[in-house]
């Protein structure tokens, strides 16, 4: 009898789990969704390359929706539970709290293998893949935007004319009107060039055989040149985040190479919170079913806002004592399992008391 009403919850919880995973992640993912189509957009990027970034994003986001899944699943389905009057038959019938929340154990074990998966290694990769695909699209769209006898106004502040583009994206007989110094706007005339990718999502546009005019308050500057490199930005709203792509090996010989404290112990922090973040995953098999027990017959709504309110907390003191190690009022790793620790108490804490009910 108990096996069944174990693998009825257990598929219940499953089932909730990925539906509120899903949810979630699509809330995370709008924003940054958001803001790289603006830039990609404008440079002529397809569906098929944006499905790319999507993908991509995935395990970055899993790190931060599957701890967050885990506390909002057992929450909703012990509070139906609940509020059918299931868990008082359930503790009639003998069972004690442990085995009442023994599916809820193993999913958390579940989460804690998976996003230990995505912390230790598909998060770092799925982060240099993106940084690499963002950087294909631009290197290889920007110049196929760029059309012949048309004004190209979609990069910021830039207005690009070209005459004619060969086969080899060779754009010729260029003009450029460059308003991103308001003081000093520059229009610039060449008579070919070449769009290649520089580092960090920037375009660099090899000019030859032109000239600038400056425009400096009163005055008009004129400089002729043989070649000359243009530079320009594209705002994907992704910053650079290479702690991210690091894998723990390559952290800890960072952390050795690092040169001053401060970059030390930022290195430092993300790896404990590589550790942490998977360890959370267990400690939510202590506390989400108390909070679920303790909203009671109030309805879901109060348990998921108790639940989010309780994992909100979590990562404000996650980002103070983080804080509090950068700035060397306690040690590295005080900061980096502080507020984990202080979640495994509460979560002991209150699974003991409801266990002793």
């Amino acid at each position: 009898m108990f096996k069944i009403i174990h693998r009825s919850v257990l598929k219940e919880l499953f089932v909730t789990f990925f539906l509120m995973l899903a949810f979630l992640n699509s809330i995370l993912m709008m924003e940054k969704i958001l803001k790289l189509s603006r830039a990609l957009s404008g440079i002529g990027s397809t569906l098929c390359d944006m499905a790319r970034i999507i993908l991509y994003l995935q395990p970055q986001l899993m790190t931060l929706t599957i701890p967050m899944a885990l506390l909002l699943a057992p929450i909703v389905v012990y509070g139906r539970m609940t509020v059918d009057n299931e868990i008082v038959i359930l503790r009639a019938s003998g069972m004690s709290f442990w085995r009442i929340t023994l599916p809820v154990t193993v999913l958390s074990v579940v989460g804690f293998l998976a996003c230990a998966a995505f912390s230790l290694y598909l998060g770092p990769k799925s982060s240099f893949k993106l940084r690499t695909e963002v950087a294909r699209i631009v290197s290889v769209r920007a110049a196929l935007a760029i059309e012949a006898g048309a004004f190209n106004t979609s990069l910021k502040d830039l207005v690009v004319l070209v005459k004619g583009k060969t086969a080899e994206n060779l754009l010729q007989d260029i003009f450029i009107y460059d308003s991103r110094d308001k003081a000093e706007p520059k229009t610039l005339m060449a008579k070919e060039g070449r769009i290649v990718m520089e580092d960090d999502f920037t375009l660099g546009l090899h000019l030859s055989n032109g000239y600038i005019n400056v425009i400096r308050g009163k005055d008009l500057i004129e400089i002729f040149f043989e070649k000359y490199r243009f530079t320009m930005d594209i705002n994907t709203g992704m910053p650079s985040l290479k702690k991210i792509e690091l894998m723990p090996g390559e952290l800890f010989d960072r952390i050795r190479q690092a040169k001053d404290r401060k970059e030390t112990v930022s290195l430092q922090l993300e790896l404990h919170r590589r550790f942490s973040i998977p360890l959370v995953c267990l400690l939510l098999g202590l506390l989400a079913p108390p909070l679920a027990f303790m909203s009671g017959k109030s309805g879901r709504l109060l348990g998921l806002s108790t639940g989010l309110m309780v994992f909100t907390s979590y990562y404000v003191f996650q980002i103070y004592f983080e804080n509090l190690a950068l700035n060397a009022h306690i040690p590295h790793y005080a900061g980096g399992w502080m507020a984990t620790a202080l979640f495994g108490f509460l979560g002991g804490l209150m699974h003991r008391r409801e266990n002793s009910r």
